[in-house]
C-alpha cells in the first residue's frame, strides 16, 4: 500500500523533493522575471506615452521612477516582514498585487492613473524581489544551493538586461498597453504554481515589526534617491542642498537606530560579515558598471547609427542571451571554485567588453557589437552567480531575508547610481562623446568589482 505524503508535511529543512523543487523555481522565476524586467521595459515607450497623454519627458519619467522609488523605499522591510511572517506569504501576496496593478495600468486612459498604479506596482515587486533569494535555502538542499542561486542570478541578470528587447519585441505587433497586460497571465501561473509548492518556511524570528524603522528606511532611502535625480537632472542646488541636509539629519537617526537593533531592518549585523560586506560592494559596483551601458547604448544606436527602437533592443538582446549560457555554469562551477576567484574573472571580462565598446563609431558593423555585448553579458553571467550565492549563504539562516533584502538593495542602489552617472556624463560631455564616456566609467566600475571580489580570496567560501 503505498502511503499518500502531504505537501505541507514534507521536511523543508534541507530542500524540496523532486519534482515540487522544480515546480517551486518556475514560480519563483516567472515572478522574478516579472518584477525585474518591470522597472526598465517601459523604457523604450516614453516619448509614446509622452505625446499619448501630453505630458512633457521630465514629467513622463515618473512612471518609471514612481516604479524603482517604490521597491526602494520598502525593500528592507519586506525582508524583515517575511522573516516574521513567513517568506511565502510576503511572495505570494506581492504576486497577487503585481497581477491587480498590472491590469490596472494595461487599462489606464490618464497619466496619473498610471502612474499610481505604476507605484503600487513597485510595492508589489517589492514585496516579491525582498524575498525571493531567502526562499532559495528551504527550496534547494543545501549542496545544490550554488545551482539555485545560478538560475536566480540568471533570471535576474537576463530580465534587468532584456528590457529593452522585450519590449521591442511586442511593440512591434502590439500597442504600449501590452508591455502591462502580459504580466497578468504570467503573475497567475506563478502565483497558482507558487501557492501548491512554495515551501512553508520553518524557522521565523519572534520579534515584532519595528515601524518606526520602516518609515525612516523608507524616508532615508527614498530622499536618497530623489537627492541624485535632482542633482543629475540639474535642480535648484539650494532645493538639492536642503534634501541632503534632511537625509543627513534622517539617515543618521536612521543608522544610529539600527544599531541598538538584534536584528535590525538595515542589517548592519550582517555587514560584521566580511565575505558578506565585500560581496555586497561587488554587486554595487557591477551594477552600475551594468547601467552604465544599457542606460547609454540605446541613444548611440539610435541617435550616431539611426537604428529603430526596435533594431536597438534587438541588438542588446545577444547580451542576456549570452548571461543565459554563463550564469548556470557558474552556478555549477561555484561549489568547486572559490567564488572571488569566478567573480573577478567574470568582472574582468565585463570590463573588457565595456572598454571595448566604448570606441564604436559610426562606421562599427552590427556584427562587432553583438560580439561586445555577449562578452559584456557573459562576464556578468559568470560574476552575479558566485556573488549572489556568497551574499545569501554567509548569512545565518534566521538572517536569510534581511540578506535577500541586502541584495536587492545593493543592485537598486548599483542601477539608481549607474544612471544618474549616465545623466550627468549626459550633461556635460558632448553627445558624440557622451555613450562613450559613460561605457569608459562603466569599465572603471567594473574593474573596481574585480579587485573587490579578488579581496575575497583571503576569506573562506561559505559554499564549500
Amino acid at each position: 500500500m503505498v502511503q499518500t505524503i502531504n505537501p505541507t508535511q514534507i521536511d523543508e529543512t534541507d530542500g524540496l523533493p523532486m519534482p515540487r523543487r522544480i515546480w517551486a523555481v518556475v514560480s519563483v522565476g516567472f515572478a522574478l522575471c516579472m518584477s525585474v524586467l518591470d522597472i526598465n521595459i517601459v523604457n523604450v515607450v516614453l516619448p509614446t506615452l509622452s505625446h499619448d497623454f501630453g505630458t512633457s519627458p521630465a514629467v513622463t519619467t515618473w512612471i518609471i521612477n514612481g516604479y524603482q522609488l517604490a521597491i526602494v523605499v520598502s525593500l528592507l522591510s519586506f525582508s524583515s516582514l517575511g522573516e516574521i511572517i513567513g517568506y511565502r506569504k510576503v511572495f505570494l501576496s506581492g504576486i497577487g498585487l503585481f497581477c491587480i496593478t498590472s491590469l490596472i495600468c494595461a487599462l489606464s486612459d490618464s497619466f496619473w492613473t498610471l502612474t499610481i498604479a505604476r507605484i503600487f506596482q513597485g510595492f508589489s515587486a517589492s514585496a516579491i524581489t525582498s524575498v525571493n533569494t531567502a526562499q532559495l535555502r528551504y527550496i534547494y538542499p543545501k549542496n545544490k544551493i550554488g545551482q539555485g542561486m545560478g538560475i536566480n542570478a540568471m533570471v535576474v541578470a537576463i530580465s534587468a538586461a532584456a528590457g529593452p528587447s522585450v519590449a521591442s519585441g511586442i511593440l512591434s505587433i502590439a500597442s504600449w498597453h501590452w508591455l502591462f497586460a502580459i504580466n497578468v497571465p504570467l503573475g497567475i501561473t506563478a502565483l497558482v504554481l507558487g501557492i501548491k509548492y512554495l515551501p512553508r518556511q520553518e524557522e521565523r524570528t519572534k520579534r515584532k515589526f519595528d515601524t518606526i524603522s520602516a518609515v525612516a528606511n523608507a524616508l532615508t532611502f527614498g530622499l536618497l534617491i530623489y537627492t541624485l535625480d535632482g542633482f543629475a537632472h540639474h535642480e535648484k542646488m539650494d532645493f538639492v542642498f536642503i534634501q541632503v541636509i534632511v537625509l543627513a539629519v534622517v539617515g543618521t537617526y536612521y543608522v544610529r537606530r539600527q544599531l541598538t537593533q538584534t536584528t535590525p531592518l538595515l542589517p548592519l549585523d550582517l555587514l560584521k560579515i566580511p565575505i558578506f560586506r565585500l560581496s555586497i560592494l561587488t554587486s554595487i559596483c557591477s551594477f552600475i558598471a551594468q547601467m552604465s551601458a544599457m542606460v547609454s547604448l540605446p541613444f548611440f544606436l539610435q541617435n550616431t547609427l539611426g537604428h529603430s527602437e526596435v533594431t536597438t533592443g534587438l541588438l542588446l538582446t545577444p547580451w542576456p542571451l549570452a548571461t543565459l549560457v554563463t550564469a548556470p555554469l557558474a552556478g555549477n562551477l561555484v561549489e568547486r571554485i572559490h567564488p572571488g576567484i569566478l567573480g573577478s574573472i567574470g568582472m574582468a571580462l565585463f570590463a573588457i567588453g565595456l572598454f571595448s565598446l566604448s570606441s564604436l563609431t559610426a562606421e562599427s558593423s552590427d556584427i562587432s557589437i553583438i560580439l561586445r555585448l555577449m562578452l559584456c553579458g557573459a562576464g556578468f553571467g559568470l560574476f552575479q552567480t558566485p556573488n549572489n550565492s556568497t551574499i545569501i549563504s554567509s548569512a545565518p539562516t534566521n538572517r536569510s531575508g534581511g540578506a535577500s533584502g541586502m541584495l536587492g538593495m545593493a543592485r537598486l542602489l548599483g542601477q539608481t547610481s549607474g544612471t544618474t552617472i549616465v545623466a550627468l556624463v549626459f550633461s556635460f560631455v558632448i553627445q558624440d562623446r557622451s555613450t562613450s564616456v559613460c561605457l569608459i566609467v562603466g569599465s572603471v566600475f567594473a574593474v573596481l568589482a574585480a579587485i573587490v571580489s579578488s579581496l575575497r580570496l583571503s576569506q573562506p567560501s561559505t559554499l564549500k
